[in-house]
């Protein structure tokens, strides 16, 4: 049997290897069963195996995989097309994932703040943020655990508080190099942290009184999973540009960076560009993945499934010693305790349940869209029985 000794030390894996999925089951080597509340970390929100994914899979690799984007391509205009229906943007740009997205939405930002004469184009961004491991991306994260040993960091960013308008505004009045804000709607690697309401609509008020860009960050929060299609529209902040990725392949890599107005007009050829992003392969299965989300009213039965699921875990909890707070908007749920919680996954691992633990004290979900309402008992179960013997060891 094959074995981890060649593969880089990049990730601290758990001793289980699964060999086929079906919906929100995942099954190992040794034909153990597994409820999926990880979801691929919000990539498979139509589970594993869905149908109309497998036949788009099938149905383009039978016609063609890839060509290069020298070249028109049908299905990626079908897929630009359909996102901005959805979305309420105008143009879209195709990579290979959610660092890429925001690469491109970062140059975006370079590229307006030149457009206004500012030589060294600034971006705020905030605490606790996570955007991806390239350097840009990197950089613009709110995570030292993330940037640490990469350093000399990309500059170019203003770091301030999640969810605090009036640091926005002050970072803005002292520095006239600030032509963009980027945030993600609902912070998720940063812990399941949501703001106030209000705080997006702000946020869009602020950056038209001041001429920058609105970048939101919808890699985690976009596709339905926040309980609309993208998670700007509960508060109807529409971004100048937004990034989707994760569930838009539902497993195979895409991602998108889609702009509107002056923003979308940014970038000309040969100023950005993707060898491999938007392929008719990776397109077609995203355009399965809209129909099928859209179908389905995803939206609404994520919000759904996101109150039976708080319900039942604050009422398997409350009271529970250890136990901060247990949050979520959709199917983004936290629960935060007041310890470092990496050996719950191990626990919920042990009873046959995936989960992960983010912002080192808050256990996650982010279980497939077509979950079902036992199982989503059988989820929120599971993870409470976790965290109580976790608590009590």
């Amino acid at each position: 049997m094959p074995t981890e000794h060649h593969l880089m030390t990049t990730y601290g894996r758990l001793p289980v290897a699964f060999t086929h999925g079906e919906g929100a089951w995942l099954w190992d080597e040794s034909g153990r069963r597994y409820l999926d509340g990880l979801a691929g970390v919000a990539v498979n929100g139509l589970g594993h195996a869905h149908p109309a994914i497998v036949e788009a899979v099938c149905a383009q690799a039978r016609r063609l995989i890839h060509v290069s984007n020298w070249y028109e391509n049908r299905e990626q205009e079908a897929l630009a097309e359909r996102l901005c229906a959805v979305s309420g943007m105008d143009r879209a740009f195709f990579a290979n994932s959610g660092a890429e997205a925001n690469e491109a939405a970062l140059k975006l930002a370079r590229l307006h703040g030149h457009r206004k004469e500012v030589e060294a184009p600034a971006v705020i961004v905030v605490e606790g943020s996570f955007h991806g491991r390239t350097l840009g991306t990197l950089s613009a994260s709110g995570s030292r655990k993330v940037q640490a040993g990469f350093e000399p960091l990309v500059p170019g960013f203003r770091r301030v508080p999640f969810n605090d308008l009036d640091a926005v505004r002050q970072v803005g009045a002292r520095d006239q190099t600030i032509v963009a804000v980027l945030v993600e709607p609902i912070l998720g690697e940063g812990g399941i942290q949501i703001p106030d309401a209000g705080y997006l609509t702000g946020l869009r008020q602020i950056c038209d009184e001041a001429g920058w860009l609105l970048i939101l960050d919808e890699i985690q929060t976009g596709l339905c999973r926040s309980g609309a299609w993208f998670a700007w529209q509960l508060e109807q902040a529409r971004p100048d540009v937004m990034t989707v990725a994760k569930a838009l392949g539902n497993g195979v890599p895409i991602g998108a960076c889609l702009a509107r107005g002056a923003a979308a007009e940014l970038f000309h050829p040969g100023q950005h560009g993707s060898t491999f992003g938007g392929n008719p392969l990776a397109t077609a299965v995203g355009h399965a993945v809209l129909e099928t989300l859209d179908d389905m009213r995803a939206w609404d039965r994520a919000a759904a499934l996101g109150q039976r699921l708080l319900a039942r875990l604050r009422e398997r909890l409350s009271g529970t010693e250890g136990v901060k707070a247990v949050r979520g908007r959709g199917l983004l749920i936290g629960v935060e305790l007041d310890r470092p919680a990496q050996a719950v996954m191990r626990l919920a691992l042990d009873r046959g349940l995936l989960l992960n633990v983010t912002a080192e004290r808050v256990v996650r979900l982010l279980p497939p869209l077509i979950l079902s309402d036992d199982q989503a008992g059988l989820l929120a179960d599971g993870t409470a029985d976790a965290i109580c013997e976790f608590l009590a060891s």
